[in-house]
């Protein structure tokens, strides 16, 4: 089973090991929409509120001060439930 990890309310200590301040930022408005993880992604929630729901079922909820890692080929809906911002890099 391919499974989303979230490390809830990492430490900034964490944050600058990862050096999540040089990502790209990405932001949605509150919305449902389809998506597939054509590479690893690692993520950081600046704010908001999401919960994906995978093709197996697995439902997983995270916000402001989350990481989030979605494997590769996963299959997911994105529910956005509130405005969410968020700076990612894909691959390992």
């Amino acid at each position: 089973m391919i499974e989303i990890i979230v490390e809830k309310n990492i430490s900034e200590h964490r944050r600058q090991q990862l050096n999540c301040d040089n990502w790209p930022i990405w932001s949605s408005p509150a919305e449902t929409f389809d998506w597939e993880y054509e590479q690893k992604e690692t993520c950081f929630i600046l704010e908001g509120k999401v919960k994906v729901t995978t093709e197996q079922g697995q439902e997983v909820e995270f916000n402001k001060g989350d990481l989030v890692i979605f494997p590769q080929g996963l299959k997911c809906v994105w529910e956005v439930i509130e405005p969410v911002r968020k700076v990612y890099k894909f691959g390992e």
